[in-house]
Formats: C-alpha cells, sequence, structure tokens
C-alpha cells in the first residue's frame, strides 16, 4: 500500500520517517515538489541513505529554485504549480509519498498539501515531534484530516520522548504509534539501516 508521509510543521522528521520505512519495507520515494537547495534534497538524503536495493527515488514533478514555501517559490521561478501535473508515478512497487510542509501548506492558489493527500487517495502518516505547542499542532492535523475523510495509517514520534505530549496525543486520536524515531547520534546510511531492522510495521 502506497502511503503519504505528512508533518505537523515544517522540518518534523518527514525525510527521516521516509527512509526508515523505505529501508524498512523496501517502498520506492517520491516527493512531488521540492523547494530549494538540490545538491541537497530530500530526493539526494533518500538516495544516500537507503541501501534497500528495491527502492527507486522517484523525479520531483516540481523542482523550485527558492527554498520557501512552495506558492512563494514557483512564483519567484515564473512558474504554477498545477494539481492535475501531479501524478503517482508508475511503479510496480509502493510509494512512500512526502509532502512539502505541513498539511495547510500551499502549493498553489487553492492547492494545499491536504489537497494533494485527497487528490492522491493515500492512506497518511502523521509525523509529529515533541516540542512546545506539538499536541496543538498533532490534533489540529489529525481534525483536518479527520474532516476530509482521509484514512490516517498511523502516527510517527521523532525526537527525544515527551511521554506526557505522546500519551495525550496517542489517548486523544487512538491511532496506532508506527514507531518512535530516536535522537540519532549520527544520521547517516548505517544508522537507518540498523534502526529499520527493530521496527515491525505493516501499512
Amino acid at each position: 500500500m502506497s502511503i503519504i508521509i505528512a508533518g505537523i510543521h515544517t522540518g518534523i522528521g518527514k525525510t527521516v520517517c521516509s527512509a526508515i520505512i523505505c529501508q524498512a519495507l523496501g517502498y520506492d520515494y517520491w516527493k512531488p515538489v521540492q523547494a530549494g537547495d538540490w545538491e541537497n534534497s530530500d530526493s539526494v538524503f533518500i538516495k544516500k541513505n537507503v541501501t534497500n536495493p528495491k527502492t527507486i527515488v522517484h523525479p520531483e514533478t516540481y523542482k523550485l529554485a527558492t527554498a520557501a514555501s512552495p506558492h512563494y517559490a514557483a512564483a519567484i521561478d515564473g512558474i504554477e504549480i498545477k494539481k492535475e501535473h501531479i501524478e503517482l508515478p508508475q511503479s510496480k512497487n509502493n510509494i512512500v509519498v512526502e509532502t512539502a510542509g505541513g498539511l495547510m501548506s500551499p502549493l498553489a492558489d487553492g492547492y494545499l498539501n491536504i489537497d494533494l493527500a485527497e487528490q492522491l487517495q493515500l492512506p497518511v502518516v502523521l509525523v509529529s515531534n515533541n516540542y512546545l505547542g506539538s499536541i496543538n499542532h498533532t490534533l489540529l492535523s489529525y481534525e483536518l484530516l479527520k474532516n476530509r475523510k482521509i484514512q490516517i495509517a498511523g502516527i510517527v514520534f521523532d525526537g527525544n520522548t515527551v511521554t506526557p505530549s505522546q500519551d495525550y496525543i496517542l489517548s486523544y486520536i487512538r491511532l496506532p504509534l508506527l514507531f518512535s524515531i530516536p535522537q540519532f547520534s549520527n544520521l547517516n546510511a548505517q544508522s537507518i539501516s540498523e534502526f529499520a531492522k527493530t521496527i515491525s510495521i505493516k501499512l
């Protein structure tokens, strides 16, 4: 089953989560929209740090020059991101689809990441992190997905564990905790591979 990796905020750990799932399950990877830093893009990170030979990294539909909200980066480049141009790549494999930013981040006028999730009709893995305000952001993201009737496959926590926050979130959303990503001392292909061996998930 192909899935969408969506975060409660930008810089929340979506790419590391994507890498772990690709490594553990041998899924392909696709980020439809990349804004800026092409040499160190999320697709490049996956290529460098996922060693599962089954995983193919599909090219982005839109590569934008500026590291900014996609709608703004596209305007700078003089292009418009169009939903009809974003189609799930053809593959015999399942695909991890990573969004650019949070669920309400705009890709274009009237076209948000949540609209992309609805368009692709794939279950969402929601990535949360433990920081002040993360409970609010996580529950808002959950309610948005639920109101749009988008299936949620489960939640992943990234970073240092804050048990009271995580317990509250899990008691509210009542969704599977797929795994928790530790604070890696060295984030590289070896640490991702070693951690991927420790998790057991079915999607």
